[in-house]
Parts: structure tokens; C-alpha cells; sequence
């Protein structure tokens, strides 16, 4: 019997695990499913959160397949931990979590705005910038983070790829990140992107009168068709997958203000440009 929660972050979390284990044992939906004895669409709602199977059909699930003892208890406790409305993540084995929930968020979401008052949107980076950002890291763990990266930028440049509206603040357009010649590559790179049909620059004022909400901190909202919003927060060390409605709610409404408070898009270009004139002036 599938619990409730479906959609959350936790469901699409452990649906990526499943499926990541069929995969690598070479069996198809259809036949796993029939050797749990269930209908081949159960399987694949699993895998994409859609149903949340209780932890014992997890077990079934995961013994049908062959799995590790290790993996066997990792991914049955994640299948326990499923229905809290708000998930937070942090060490080394929860940045390979999140990283495998951002990507299922950003697969099946039609929608995404991310909010960016620092740096540069992930999704938006090139190599060298994303490799600055990371420069507290390792180099391997490093270059194995910026193809993953890049990787992930697949998602919003494929034809049926969610609508991306970045919302960036001026201050991260000014600074020489990486050096000149890194920034002005990566601001290039923005103009290019924003000529995509589902990808939406805006620039935030640095210079506001008010308390804005991006003051606040980055954030990401991932909306869905059929699925209730998520939001992301992402921290040093730990992040923050919010589902809750009166949480998401209140980023959906922040989301509004600073669409309100940014320069129109023709604006947000030409401050990109002017930008980007000046990283290549001073290489």
C-alpha cells in the first residue's frame, strides 16, 4: 500500500534510489515487477515518487534485485524517514542525497526560479566559474562536481527542458569572479543562455530602499505539474528541502515581490552586457 507524501522531496529522494538499483542490476520495469508480483506501473510510480511504497515493499523491492547488505540499510532507512514535510540534509552522505534530489527535482519540474543574490545560478555556470566557487573542496571532487554540473545543464536545454527564470542579484554580475576572464566568459555565457526560449534573466537592483527577500539568502523553487512546489536551500555544508505548504507558500510570495523589485528583461540583458564589456576591458 503506498503511504501519502507522494511528490515530496523525500518520495522523489528515495524513487531515484530504486531506480538507480534496477538500473544497475540490468532488469526492466516490466520485470521487476513481476517478480515483486505487481503491475508494472506500481514500479515505475515508485521510482518516480508518484507512490510512496512502505518500507516493507521497499525491502521486497530491493532483495528482488540483489542489492548489498550496506546499500540494502541505507536505502530502507531513507524509505523509513519519508513523510516529514521538511528534509534537511548535511555531511558527506547527504550532499550525494541532495545532489541525486536536486537532479530528480529538476528532471520532472516544469518550473524552476532560482534565486541567486551572490553568485552566478548553478544551472547558468561554466566550467571555470563553477570551479572557483568550489575552490574549497578537493580538485578531484572538484572536476567530478563541475561535470556533474554542466551534466545537469542538459536539463534545461533539452527541447521539453522546465522554464528557468533566474533572478540575479547586480552585485554578482559586477564581481570579477575568478578573474576577468573567467567572468567575462561566464557573463557571456548568460547572454547566450538567455537567447533560450525557456530560460528568463532579471537583474536585482543592488541599491534597493527596501528589505527584500533575496536578502535573505539564496533559494530555489522547483514547481511541477502534478506535484505540490518544493523549495531548496543550500548552506555551507548542509541544505534544506522544504515542502510544508505554509513554507513553500511564503517563497512562492517572495518569488512575486522580487519578479516586482527586478529590472525588466530587456533591461536584465543590457546589464549583463554592459557587465560583460567590462570583465573583457579589464583582461
Amino acid at each position: 500500500m503506498a503511504r501519502s507524501a507522494r511528490g515530496s522531496p523525500q518520495a522523489r529522494a528515495l524513487g531515484a534510489e530504486l531506480r538507480e538499483c534496477r538500473q544497475q542490476a540490468k532488469a526492466s520495469i516490466r520485470q521487476l515487477a513481476q517478480r515483486l508480483g505487481t503491475h508494472h506501473m506500481t514500479v515505475s510510480r515508485y521510482e518516480t515518487g508518484d507512490a510512496v511504497p512502505e518500507p516493507e515493499r521497499v525491502a521486497d523491492y530491493l532483495s528482488a534485485l540483489g542489492v548489498s547488505d550496506t546499500e540494502y540499510e541505507r536505502i530502507l532507512a531513507i524509505a523509513r524517514e519519508v513523510g516529514e514535510p521538511n528534509w534537511l540534509t548535511s555531511g558527506a552522505p547527504g550532499v550525494e542525497q541532495q545532489l541525486k534530489t536536486l537532479i530528480e527535482c529538476e528532471r520532472s519540474a516544469t518550473a524552476i526560479t532560482d534565486v541567486s543574490p551572490l553568485l552566478v545560478p548553478g544551472l547558468l555556470q561554466t566550467a571555470d566559474y563553477t570551479r572557483t566557487v568550489m575552490s574549497g573542496i578537493s580538485p578531484g571532487e572538484t572536476e567530478k562536481r563541475v561535470v556533474l554540473r554542466l551534466g545537469r545543464r542538459d536539463t534545461i536545454t533539452r527541447a521539453d527542458g522546465p522554464h528557468l527564470t533566474a533572478i540575479i542579484s547586480e552585485e554578482a554580475l559586477q564581481q570579477p569572479t575568478g578573474g576577468y576572464p573567467v567572468m567575462a566568459e561566464q557573463l557571456r555565457h548568460l547572454l547566450k543562455m538567455d537567447e533560450e526560449p525557456n530560460i528568463t534573466i532579471r537583474v536585482l537592483p543592488t541599491r534597493q530602499q527596501i528589505v527584500h527577500p533575496a536578502h535573505a539568502g539564496p533559494f530555489v523553487l522547483y514547481e511541477f505539474s502534478k506535484a505540490a512546489p518544493i523549495v531548496h536551500l543550500e548552506h555551507y555544508s548542509s541544505a534544506a528541502f522544504l515542502y510544508g505548504m505554509r513554507d513553500v507558500t511564503a517563497y512562492r510570495e517572495a518569488v512575486v515581490t522580487l519578479h516586482e523589485l527586478a529590472h525588466p528583461e530587456a533591461e536584465s540583458r543590457e546589464i549583463v552586457e554592459q557587465n560583460a564589456a567590462h570583465m573583457e576591458k579589464h583582461q
